[in-house]
């Protein structure tokens, strides 16, 4: 009983190594290898390659790494080949894990997609690749289930396991209440520059305009940075040391959802970690900063209308969000003026928190990774899980 994982974004990491719990869980025979990161690692799969360690978007960023990929896809057969696992199951990360599925196909290996692509956003078309290579697909959110099934591709619903993670999550109290603000005269704005070192740095140049422009507002607002990685904490901080201005701001890694919690408004990155937010009923400015040549192909590409999750599954714009191609400053004036909005009067404040308790009462339901696992027992014929470990 032994499934491959191929997982490229730390968190992809995360949601495949809840499930790869829940799954020895049920299934204490129940082995698995594959693509991965340490988190995967930390729940027990043989992690081959820590494909995490490449995360990157855009066609300029894959680029300089692409020998590392088709080495490490030149390895991949060699694993199915010596792992002989009885599916695959790919969490995201298209570009390269559509080489993996075809390696699977090319063996006869069944192919789950968690977390599939979002392509009901951009390149509607590669859909077929979907038909083609895909046996199933588990699906975190509605519209994307539909989108899915409409078009023909065998899909489940077992909602997103990010709202698993925030129930789950035990917070570190001790920070929380350090940092959090006990007056409201000087409120805490999370600042999220993204997991992925080429974001941060596109995207946190922009953020510090925005915290300059704030703090020259309201001297009395404080920064959390959330940084995923040491090296992306030491590379805020030598681009805040190299701007000059001083602002009351602390980096930290790893604490995201406490400064989430001790926060009252946000600046982020457009991510997964939106849902996140959504969650915690946190009001932020989104936003995401690419290239003039990303910028050309997303128009051509993109066919959806908005750039965050909380937005896409509301259908409506509730958060506001930017993309940048340039470093626009009339554009870095309006985020501030938003979070300024928030800040100085409760009200607006207060009707972007009700449209998110309502959101998030609609769809951040625990249990997707609960229902991920049932759904792939079933699939792989492993449903009687009483007597899988009365066996063991």
């Amino acid at each position: 009983m032994h499934l491959f994982f191929s997982v490229g974004e730390p968190s992809g990491d995360l949601h495949a190594s809840k499930l790869i719990e829940d799954l020895r869980r049920r299934v204490p025979v129940f082995q698995c290898s594959g693509l991965g990161g340490p988190r995967m690692e930390q729940a027990g799969c043989k992690v081959h390659y820590r494909l995490t360690d490449l995360a990157v978007m855009g066609i300029f960023a894959v680029l300089p790494m692409l020998g590392k990929f088709l080495s490490v896809l030149w390895q991949v057969g060699k694993w199915l080949d010596a792992d002989r696992p009885e599916a695959v199951v790919l969490v995201d990360f298209p570009g390269f894990n559509w080489w993996v599925a075809r390696a699977a196909k090319k063996r006869g290996i069944p192919v789950i997609y968690m977390m599939p692509p979002q392509m009901w956003a951009w390149a509607g078309w590669r859909v077929h690749k979907m038909r083609r290579l895909v046996n199933l697909t588990l699906c975190g959110l509605p519209f994307e289930h539909a989108w899915y099934e409409q078009r023909g591709v065998p899909a489940a619903l077992i909602g997103h396991p990010f709202f698993d993670e925030v129930v789950e999550k035990r917070l570190d109290d001790a920070f929380i209440k350090s940092h959090a603000s006990t007056d409201s005269t000087r409120p805490v704005v999370a600042i999220l520059p993204g997991s992925r070192t080429q974001e941060v740095n596109v995207n946190f140049p922009m953020q510090l305009d925005v915290m300059r422009r704030l703090h020259a507002r309201f001297p009395q607002v404080r920064f959390l940075v959330a940084n995923y990685k040491e090296p992306q904490r030491g590379l805020c901080e030598a681009m805040y040391a190299k701007s000059g201005t001083p602002l009351p701001v602390e980096f930290h890694v790893g604490k995201t959802s406490e400064i989430l919690e001790a926060s009252q408004v946000c600046l982020m990155v457009s991510g997964s970690v939106s849902l996140e937010l959504l969650a915690r009923r946190k009001p932020a400015v989104v936003l995401y900063g690419v290239g003039p040549i990303n910028w050309v192909i997303g128009r051509i590409l993109i066919g959806c209308r908005f750039i965050s999750l909380p937005n896409l599954i509301a259908d409506r714009l509730i958060l506001p969000e930017f993309v940048l191609r340039t470093h626009d400053p009339q554009v870095i004036q309006q985020m501030a003026d938003h979070l300024a909005e928030w800040i100085a009067e409760p009200g607006q404040f207060a009707k972007t928190q009700a449209e998110l308790d309502a959101l998030a009462k609609e769809v951040a339901q625990p249990g997707a990774t609960q229902r991920a696992a049932q759904i792939v027992m079933n699939f792989m014929g492993w449903g009687a899980a009483k007597s899988l470990k009365r066996a063991a």
